[in-house]
């Protein structure tokens, strides 16, 4: 063979494997991202080529398909938008997706592994394939209280199911309409998400679950006195010096009580007082005492630090180790690192009221194949047991009597036995307050744990409360569930 063959021979041999490599790295190792590209408008196209399952609420569409009159089959339409909008998500051309929309895209989109099958038949009798639908836990009148509760504060509610873990009203404010990203209009659906990015607030963080955590206040005092209790071996009437100021150890700072002065009267207080009254100064002296372990480890038990998908993923709330005593003395009553969501803070109070078994949150109930047949039921399952069935017990009577008697008064319900804690904590000199209320009701025999949100102060700075502004709140979530 002549040396002129051999190399025209060699060149096609590397135009062939250079070809081979390229087509092979496009099909197989770039085409999540190439398919992903919002440029792609093969995928775009096809993304609403098929009617996309629905999102329902109380069996009612949230989030459906409709046929659509331009190039595009179909629609993607939001019943009620800002209402359901940290629960849907949204579905957009070339922003992505967020919350069901995303976690779920999948099966409703119908190209999960679990409906190949279904895929496989919609080819052979020429039926227009469709995605699943999604039935979710989300109480639709509950969430309608929730929302105008909250009216125009910012700030999150979430209440849950305690026996089961089922996420009954899912509230986020401020928030957006995701109908305005779901125009067949590119240039438009950019234009209202950078206005929306650009917006106060934050609209489309979903701040029950994500963004920016809080300080928890004194809502985290029932992890602090359920540490004391369980994990330290302090009894609800053993007590600390009742003082005025407490000089935190190794610091010229000191720690108040929020009214001033000392926790009641006597020159003792006891955990139990110290929780009713929400006193930080003996809460600050029962975590020194008890030691940064025992503290650590119960709000671990909680779940902080822990991964949670219901099924959006949930920040894990998280608060500092390593601390020294004066850092101890001001994360035990709810400051410091100790940072939350409000669905952590709802689930402080789930625990409680189902005994000290602590179920996994879901917004999910079932995913239904458009033939019916069941591709995921709901099935209650457990996520921790932070609490012994004794310390449960003695954490709801002290809810039960911040409530009656003590510093969560706003959240009484005439006729019904209701436990509670507020928070109202510190952001820095001059900031406003972010301020909390959880709790749950009937006492004796549970049917909702709430936790209620309210950012910046509620609009007044530094003079609001958990127990003003947030309780009252909480208390109308409450009475909606038991239809008072």
């Amino acid at each position: 063979m002549s040396k002129e063959l051999k190399r025209v021979t060699l060149v096609v041999l590397l135009m062939f494997a250079a070809l081979f490599a390229s087509t092979s790295i496009i099909q197989y190792f770039q085409a999540g991202s190439l398919s992903a590209d919002g440029r792609n408008s093969r995928s775009l196209y096809a993304s609403y080529d098929q009617q996309r399952g629905p999102i329902l609420a109380g069996g009612q569409p949230i989030a459906e398909s409709v046929p659509s009159s331009d190039e595009y089959k179909y629609q993607r339409v939001y019943s009620n938008g800002p209402l359901y909008s940290q629960v849907t998500g949204y579905f957009t051309q070339g922003q992505g997706s967020t919350g069901i929309e995303q976690s779920l895209g999948k099966e409703l989109a119908g190209t999960s592994d679990s409906q190949f099958l279904t895929r496989l038949n919609s080819i052979f009798t020429g039926k227009s394939p469709q995605g699943a639908s999604v039935e979710t836990t989300i109480d639709p009148n509950l969430q309608q209280v929730a929302w105008d509760a909250l009216g125009d504060l910012q700030g999150a509610v979430v209440a849950i199911e305690p026996a089961t873990g089922r996420i009954l009203a899912m509230v986020s404010k401020p928030t957006y309409d995701p109908n305005l990203l779901a125009v067949h209009d590119g240039q438009q659906v950019l234009d209202t998400y950078n206005q929306l990015l650009a917006a106060p607030g934050d609209p489309l963080i979903n701040r029950s679950i994500a963004g920016n955590l809080n300080p928890p206040g004194s809502t985290f005092k029932i992890v602090t006195s359920s540490a004391a209790l369980q994990n330290a071996g302090i009894a609800a009437t053993d007590s600390v010096p009742n003082l005025s100021r407490f000089p935190l150890p190794g610091s010229d700072n000191t720690v108040s009580n929020a009214g001033g002065g000392t926790c009641g009267g006597g020159d003792t207080v006891t955990l139990q007082t110290a929780f009713v009254l929400s006193c930080n100064i003996p809460m600050a002296e029962f975590g020194v005492k008890m030691g940064e372990k025992n503290l650590t480890d119960m709000a671990k038990a909680f779940g902080f630090g822990r991964e949670l998908n219901i099924p959006m993923a949930v920040t894990p709330s998280s608060m500092d180790s390593g601390m020294g005593d004066a850092q101890l003395a001001l994360s035990s009553f709810g400051q410091w690192n100790d940072r939350v969501t409000p669905l952590q803070v709802a689930m402080f109070s789930a625990a409680v009221a189902n005994g000290g078994l602590l179920m996994t949150p879901t917004l999910i109930d079932s995913i239904t194949a458009p033939d019916l047949t069941s591709i995921k039921s709901f099935s209650a399952s457990e996520f921790a047991r932070p609490l012994t069935t004794a310390t449960s017990q003695t954490l709801s009577m002290f809810m039960t009597e911040a409530v009656s008697s003590g510093a969560a008064t706003n959240a009484a319900i005439s006729g019904v036995s209701v436990a509670g804690k507020t928070g109202t904590a510190e952001n820095g000199s001059g900031d406003p307050y972010t301020l909390w209320f959880t709790g749950f009701a009937p006492t004796e025999n549970p049917k909702v744990a709430v936790a209620v949100l309210v950012e910046n102060g509620g609009g007044k700075g530094q003079s609001g409360t958990g127990n003003s502004l947030a309780a009252p709140i909480a208390k109308k979530v409450i009475e909606a569930v038991l239809g008072k």
